[in-house]
């Protein structure tokens, strides 16, 4: 910090003295800064440009001692906390308004013990992070797939990606994690340290303190994989949608097929004159062998006309970046998400329906497909419980000015509406805005009044808020 920077943090009611300033920057090997420094608004930019908020103070941990120190330092002068991993949250959660941002974003150390098939890895990591060194042993974890996704909140809100079928949910292959909590202490989290800490975190998201490290069991995959995509006229959608549906009914665990509906970008396998017009787009990755690979996706390759077929032998590391360059930072964000245990008819003609109404060319709607290994953990057995969705949609509404706002949005609820009475109900923590949280209860079900009671117990007064928040007196009083 510099010397022209210490002055009062003021924030609402709260003010903290530059002594107070100064005592914090001397215990840290991190830095912190303030607006008005270089790095400031760089360090408050995130993945999502509607998000335009200003921190009071940010903190640029270097390690846990840095967030111990900082989550001390809120506590003990009442600001409000944001805590940034990758800062891809769609709610915007990485970063306040007033108060003290901690970012973890510095933090990025992978380490690999190949011999026992686990990784240890610190919260600023992204999914890139995480692939360029397991892969180096022909190992991964299941994860998402945008690799510039920070692997901290991925993984605390449930993560599932390309290999999930075969190997589970990322919170699935958490065997323990480091967390800073409220009143500032670093513990252990596994199943035989804080057990009920360690439940909370799979898939409570950042209710319950700071994780500093995650420990994650790895498994053989690569470094190829049979992967890629089967582009459709939309014109074919319902047909292609009936067929798709049935196929995955045989579908083996190693093979992964989602959907993606929206106007072709410019693809160089693409003839020009597909380009920005509505397409249904079958992505698929097979993780097992590339022959055996070829038998499983060929009911799904030999579905209706395609207008092209560019599925073959792929790094796996590229194919778990291939669909960055459509979701780079900077553009705005609003996505609505519903789960379904089947994609039926009523929810194929709703969504067909909505595609040739999109309001921009970077706006699409997406079915994941999941179920397998992720769906024989029972519901209770982690805080995610949506262990029977076998499909996750996320309405994804993407522009760039800020005059599309209304339209962007209002496609999205209107779309999200109308296709509610055929979801299963729950939701996708990380899949759900800012302005979702009367949706929390129903995404943890039958979890949601354990989740209170632990948060009552690790945070009880609220400190950790930003996030798809578990209000713990409130909430428990009612429950």
């Amino acid at each position: 910090m510099n010397s022209m920077s210490l002055t009062t943090l003021e924030r609402g009611k709260t003010t903290v003295e530059a002594a107070a300033l100064e005592a914090l920057s001397a215990q840290l090997r991190g830095t912190v800064l303030r607006e008005g420094d270089a790095a400031y608004d760089d360090a408050r930019s995130i993945w999502n440009a509607m998000i335009d908020r200003r921190p009071g103070l940010i903190v640029r941990c270097a390690g846990a001692a840095d967030v111990i120190a900082s989550v001390n330092f809120a506590r003990e002068n009442r600001l409000l906390v944001a805590v940034r991993g990758g800062g891809h949250n769609i709610a915007g959660s990485a970063v306040c308004d007033g108060g003290l941002m901690i970012d973890l974003s510095p933090m990025k150390s992978v380490r690999v013990d190949p011999a026992t098939r686990r990784a240890w890895v610190e919260p600023g990591a992204t999914l890139a992070d995480v692939d360029a060194e397991t892969q180096a042993f022909e190992l991964a974890v299941p994860i998402g797939i945008n690799s510039t996704t920070g692997i901290s909140g991925l993984t605390l809100g449930g993560g599932f990606g390309w290999i999930t079928r075969k190997f589970g949910l990322t919170i699935d292959n958490l065997l323990g994690a480091d967390v800073v909590t409220a009143d500032g202490k670093l513990l252990r989290a596994s199943q035989t340290e804080n057990p009920d800490l360690f439940w909370a975190l799979r898939g409570g998201g950042g209710n319950f303190g700071v994780v500093t490290a995650f420990e994650f069991k790895l498994h053989h995959v690569g470094p190829q994989v049979l992967a890629g995509l089967v582009v459709h006229p939309f014109a074919d959608a319902e047909n292609v949608l009936r067929e798709y549906r049935a196929a995955l009914e045989a579908a083996p665990n190693e093979l992964t097929c989602w959907v993606v509906m929206r106007q072709a970008p410019p693809l160089p396998f693409l003839p020009a004159e597909w380009h920005g017009k509505e397409v249904l787009v079958l992505a698929m990755c097979y993780c097992g062998d590339l022959q055996e690979g070829e038998k499983a996706t060929q009911r799904l390759r030999a579905i209706g006309t395609p207008i092209a077929d560019v599925v073959g032998p792929n790094p796996f590391t590229g194919w778990e970046q291939a669909f960055d360059p459509l979701l780079t930072p900077g553009a705005r964000n609003y996505w609505k998400s519903h789960d379904f245990t089947e994609l039926s008819d009523s929810a194929i003609e709703v969504v067909t329906a909505a595609i040739p109404r999109l309001p921009g060319p970077e706006c699409e709607i997406f079915f994941a497909h999941i179920g397998g290994a992720a769906g024989r953990v029972t519901a209770d057995a982690t805080a995610f419980p949506q262990r029977s969705a076998h499909f996750v949609m996320n309405v994804h509404a993407r522009w760039r000015e800020p005059q599309m706002d209304r339209a962007c949005i209002d496609w999205a609820r209107g779309v999200y509406e109308a296709i509610r009475p055929y979801a299963a109900g729950t939701a996708y923590v990380n899949f759900m805005p800012e302005d979702e949280v009367d949706r929390v209860e129903a995404a943890y079900g039958g979890n949601y009044r354990r989740l209170l009671e632990i948060k009552q117990r690790y945070d009880p007064l609220n400190l950790f808020r930003m996030n798809q928040n578990l209000r713990p007196a409130e909430n428990l009083r009612a429950a």
